[in-house]
């Protein structure tokens, strides 16, 4: 993962302007140690902050067309570059960098080119010929990217906000799927998948189209000249991908440089359900497993930091970010570069709690739409920044096009959860990797209940957080909040207390605007959320909010082992009202 910084159009373009944008894609450094690029051409500059995963050795950006009058500087990976360059015979190429296809691409094809891309990538290209410019995003927002507009007329791209909010008047999050062009003046969406009109989709289900869909998508995500592992939580989605990635990873060219035994990571407080799991699995599967433990207390010291990195005050991100951000700092240590997540599983097939009250297969289905249109607020931005933090690249099989297009086409009767039929959360994908004679994992980690990652870590996690804004934000504080923040108004003193550090950070209206808001219960959208009225009284995105779902929730641990050493002395209240209200 990289970090790259555009600028387009400023009327200064003096030594104090260069000096300026070198300082500001230093603020990006965190997401490419490995090299500082710049390209300057008159009143347009390219800079790239680069963590080599793909060539390391040659692949330094910006990258060029053969004469250099094609300029490109892009944060990702492309899958299918090889077969790409097949397509470019009459090219030649200066690096074995798998994004250098991007310019050779522009010039065959003009800039229709985009959907041809297999991968996760935010770029921009200047075509220095006639001054104009491109900038695009990948179809579901991996990887992030932001547009801003500067007082001057100049247009500025960047893959984190930081590096423009003291800069631009204004700013946004870059739309996923979309592509900018100077030349058109403006947006326009090129990704146009099927499930994008939220049409029911009628194809029957077919497990093992699925499943050799996913193996493909995991297989694609072992394409690296770096050392590499999984983040392993122990539940359904990561523990597909440690499966799938270990069962094929002798095979891979990966392999040759570092082996066939995979690497896997885990963290959580001591004795947290995550822990446990992962371990189950790992030893199932053989991997060489790192298992990393925080306390409350780290977690909440490194809150400012997390927020300053993460750049939102979503309070279910927060959360979950935290652990992830204090897990890649270890890995980091580790000399790993890249990792392979489970995010967007949930998403696609229904996963959450709250899925087990959908109506109808018409709602659930155009909800797994409305998830999947918002992941580059959520779990995208999570996964990508808490990695990247540390310098660490994180892939989404789940998350591949190929993939999406198949299990997005399925008859969403399929992924309705029926308890009658012995159908829990995400069936459809348990089912595709229940292989008696070659099984993937245990049958009781396959069919293991959702845990969202802020609860899988430890429950006590949650609680503490809350314990600590409890302390910090006064009921006469969270009472005037609709005075100090009335734009997403927080309703919490968690939420005020995150808003609080963001804005410190962030003050800027264009900043705050980039988060989402709205009520939300276990994680859902808020049209959802009218799914069940009693969920109205009780909006917590804590996978535990969905009442009488959640089968192990609040049952109190069976030895001290499973509680963390500063656990909320409040828990024991707030676990017992729950269940009598469930």
């Amino acid at each position: 993962m990289c970090g790259i910084l555009a600028v387009l159009g400023c009327v200064d373009n003096s030594q104090a302007k260069r000096s300026r944008i070198i300082e500001l894609s230093r603020r990006l450094r965190h997401r490419g140690p490995d090299w500082s690029g710049l390209h300057c051409h008159q009143d347009c500059f390219l800079a790239h902050q680069r963590l080599a995963i793909v060539d390391p050795a040659s692949g330094d950006q910006p990258l060029y067309n053969e004469d250099k009058t094609v300029v490109v500087t892009v944060n990702g990976e492309i899958y299918n570059h090889k077969q790409l360059k097949g397509k470019l015979n009459s090219h030649q190429f200066r690096t074995g960098s798998d994004c250098e296809v991007i310019a050779h691409l522009y010039e065959e094809y003009g800039e229709d080119f985009v959907d041809m891309l297999d991968g996760m990538f935010s770029f921009v290209l200047l075509d220095t010929r006639d001054k104009s410019f491109i900038a695009a995003r990948d179809a579901i927002g991996i990887t992030p990217l932001y547009i801003g507009w500067g007082l001057d007329g100049s247009v500025w791209f960047a893959s984190e906000m930081k590096a423009l909010s003291d800069d631009c008047e204004r700013f946004m999050s870059f739309l996923p799927g979309h592509i900018y062009s100077s030349k058109q003046g403006g947006i326009r969406r090129w990704y146009n998948p099927p499930w994008y009109s939220e049409k029911i989709p009628s194809t029957p289900y077919d497990p093992k189209v699925l499943r050799n869909a996913f193996e493909k998508a995991v297989v694609k995500r072992l394409m690296t000249d770096v050392p590499f592992g999984v983040l392993l939580s122990g539940g359904l989605d990561s523990s597909l991908v440690a499966a799938v990635a270990a069962r094929y990873l002798a095979y891979s060219e990966a392999a040759c440089q570092w082996g066939s035994q995979l690497h896997t990571f885990c963290i959580g407080l001591k004795g947290s359900p995550d822990l446990k799991a992962a371990r189950e699995v790992s030893d199932y599967i053989g991997t060489r497993h790192h298992e990393f433990h925080f306390t409350v207390q780290e977690g909440i010291d490194a809150l400012e930091e997390v927020i300053y990195h993460i750049e939102t005050y979503d309070v279910t991100t927060i959360r979950a970010s935290t652990p992830m951000f204090l897990m890649s700092r270890k890995i980091k240590s580790l000399g790993v570069k890249m990792v392979i997540s489970g995010e967007g599983s949930d998403e696609i097939f229904g996963g959450y709690l709250y899925f087990h009250k959908a109506p109808n297969k018409e709602e659930f289905h155009e909800e797994t739409c409305r998830k999947i249109k918002a992941l580059h607020l959520y779990d995208c931005l999570r996964a990508n920044k808490s990695t990247s933090a540390w310098g660490i690249e994180a892939r989404v099989p789940f998350l591949d096009k190929e993939f999406i297009n198949v299990a997005m086409s399925i008859d969403p009767e399929w992924k309705m959860i029926r308890p009658d039929l012995g159908r829990i959360e995400k069936w459809v994908l348990r089912n595709a990797f229940d292989d008696n004679e070659e099984p993937y994992l245990p049958k009781h980690i396959l069919y293991r209940q959702k845990e969202q990652f802020s609860d899988g870590v430890g429950y006590s996690w949650i609680d503490g957080l809350k314990d600590h804004a409890e302390k910090q934000v006064t009921d006469a504080m969270l009472m005037n909040a609709s005075f100090i923040y009335p734009e997403n108004t927080p309703t919490t003193k968690e939420g005020y207390y995150y808003r609080a550090i963001f804005e410190k950070f962030f003050p800027k209206n264009a900043a705050r605007s980039t988060v989402p808001g709205g009520p939300s219960v276990a994680c859902s959208t808020a049209k959802a959320v009218e799914w069940d009225a009693a969920w109205a009284k009780n909006p917590d995105p804590s996978g535990r909010a969905a009442l009488g779902v959640h089968t192990s929730a609040y049952e109190e641990a069976a030895d001290a082992n499973a509680m963390d050493p500063i656990e909320s002395p409040s828990r024991k209240i707030r676990i017992e009202e729950k269940v009598a209200t469930a």
